[in-house]
């Protein structure tokens, strides 16, 4: 007995997601502008930092909510259009690959990865995207800071 049918739909996206990386190795074994033994410490960085933006903008922030609507289904819900996931079939794991920050963080991190190694003008976006990384860990801190520091506040105002 089966859990789930979406077992042959994971394969097929493991599978295509393998061909991607062995290609993108292919190309860069010729095409790459850096070797991978040349990278540095500050490259690693810069990668691991955009990697991370990468994945907050996929998979949480709101300037790709259409991007991740397009695999969910319209329902209507006490009046109301609800998103909700297929039940099954490749829109199922789609929804579930963009809405899983683990899943999408390995995509992404190809993707930055290769393009990081092949051509020279992928230095700006990603340095962007780690400054912009850096930016927004700092205001999640500062906004849990904010929040503790408020809460605080109001369990002294109790006593």
């Amino acid at each position: 007995m089966r859990i789930t049918d979406q077992y042959f739909w994971n394969i097929i996206f493991l599978g295509f997601f393998g061909c991607l990386v062995l290609l993108g190795t292919i190309i860069l074994e010729g095409e790459a502008i850096k070797s991978y033994d040349s990278l540095t410490l500050i490259d690693f960085t810069l990668i691991t930092l955009a990697t991370w933006r990468c994945i907050r903008l996929v998979v949480y922030d709101k300037i790709f909510a259409f991007f991740r609507e397009q695999f969910y289904d319209p329902t209507e819900y006490k009046g109301k259009v609800v998103l909700v996931k297929p039940e099954g079939g490749p829109r199922r794991t789609l929804a579930d690959l963009v809405t899983c920050p683990w899943c999408i963080g390995v995509w992404m991190a190809a993707m930055v990865s290769f393009f990081y190694l092949l051509t020279p003008y992928a230095f700006f976006p990603v340095l962007l995207l780690a400054l912009s990384s850096v930016a927004t860990f700092l205001q999640l801190l500062s906004n849990m800071i904010g929040w503790r520091a408020e809460q605080l506040k109001n369990e002294t105002e109790l006593r």
